[in-house]
């Protein structure tokens, strides 16, 4: 038997929405990961870009567990002596709340050409409005809570 391997025109791309309203930030980047990767396919293929292209709205009021709301922080560094910059999650979220999810699922990733191409197919919405109607978005299903996380997949 022989193995498949999947070339890259032979990817067949959909669009699929998921309403990121109340849910776990970690459970859904590693959902909305694993579908721009292509891991939910049977096509898989390691070094093909076979995944999906993912619309998350709802980007404001997704959850964080634990008492990560004050104590998570964004670190980036200016490039300046010094120049160290940390926000917590509270002040991102109410300044850019695509942002936490963007880079949630940017860090899961491939760190290379792939995983660039990946995270392009990502779009990010804080509200409920979105403007991929046209694409005809099909809804994915992420789980609320870890009890509920087999009966999805």
């Amino acid at each position: 038997m022989k193995s498949f391997r999947q070339r890259q025109e032979d990817v067949k791309r959909t669009w699929l929405i998921v309403d990121a309203s109340d849910k776990v930030l970690g459970r859904l980047a590693v959902k909305v990961a694993r579908v721009l990767m292509g891991k939910e396919k049977p096509t898989y293929t390691p070094g093909v870009d076979g995944g999906d292209f993912v619309v998350v709205t709802g980007a404001k009021t997704v959850r964080v567990t634990g008492n990560k709301e004050k104590r998570k922080m964004y670190r980036y560094h200016t490039g300046w002596i010094g120049h160290l910059v940390e926000q917590p999650l509270e002040s991102v979220r109410s300044e850019k709340p695509e942002k936490v999810i963007r880079q949630a699922v940017k860090r899961m990733l491939p760190k290379n050409k792939l995983g660039r191409a990946m995270y392009r197919r990502l779009k990010v919405y804080g509200g409920a409005e979105h403007p991929h109607a046209a694409q005809q978005p099909s809804k994915l299903e992420v789980p609320k809570l870890k009890r509920d996380w087999h009966a999805v997949s």
